[in-house]
């Protein structure tokens, strides 16, 4: 099997794999695996690798604790947890799917091309918190994000909203700077964009972005043509 794959290897070496006795280590592995086995069946299967670690050292038995989480992950065995499982995602067979609109290609070219969101969830004090955020496929940055103690729809909406926010808060900063009065009178490598009145206008206007990404758009709106 593994000549087929292009692998070198000996017949010799192969057998003498094969025959070659389990080292210390995995012989050790086998008895502390079954005495694991034991502690959790004794204890209700509900101890977990911190307890069964502690209850094997009170019976002179020295392991570690992380070998213990090691063979109880062989072993598989888990124990109980405290509280309310939170589950994010309820599997529905009978609902429709929404459509894969970018055809599972998450990376986009320039800036503000695709956003992508998603959520999770927080254990604290108070209850489950729930957090949403939404990314740039770009550049990976976060461009908005917001917490709530319930999974709605509005909560990763909320993300998108802050986003565009963001987003045409920063168009108008740039539409300013590149179209004050002062700016325009002192230097004439700043033209008006088929800016209507004037430069210093806070009418609609056409805003060319460096990438040739945001033509045209119009401030306080939200029309993007890329």
């Amino acid at each position: 099997m593994l000549t087929e794959f292009g692998v070198q290897i000996a017949p010799s070496t192969y057998y003498a794999a094969l025959s070659r006795p389990k080292s210390a280590r995995d012989v050790r592995d086998e008895e502390l695996m079954t005495e694991i086995q034991r502690v959790y069946e004794e204890n209700y299967s509900v101890y977990g690798a911190r307890k069964i670690w502690r209850q094997l050292n009170r019976e002179a038995i020295q392991v570690g604790r992380g070998r213990v989480e090691r063979l109880m992950q062989r072993l598989r065995l888990v124990g109980a947890v405290r509280g309310k499982m939170v589950r994010t995602t309820v599997s529905d067979t009978d609902g429709v799917r929404a459509a894969d609109l970018v055809k599972r290609q998450f990376t986009a070219g320039a800036p503000n091309r695709l956003w992508v969101a998603d959520f999770t969830h927080v254990t604290t004090w108070a209850g489950t918190v729930y957090v949403a955020f939404s990314l740039d496929a770009f550049s990976r940055t976060i461009v908005g994000w917001t917490t709530s103690m319930s999974k709605e729809t509005g909560l990763v909406l909320d993300t998108i909203e802050m986003g565009l926010h963001a987003w045409r808060l920063s168009l108008e900063w740039k539409w300013r700077q590149t179209h004050s009065p002062f700016r325009c009178r002192k230097s004439d490598r700043i033209q008006p964009v088929e800016a209507t009145p004037g430069c210093w206008s806070n009418s609609r206007c056409s805003l060319r972005a460096s990438a040739g990404v945001l033509q045209p758009s119009v401030l306080r709106g939200l029309v993007l043509r890329a």
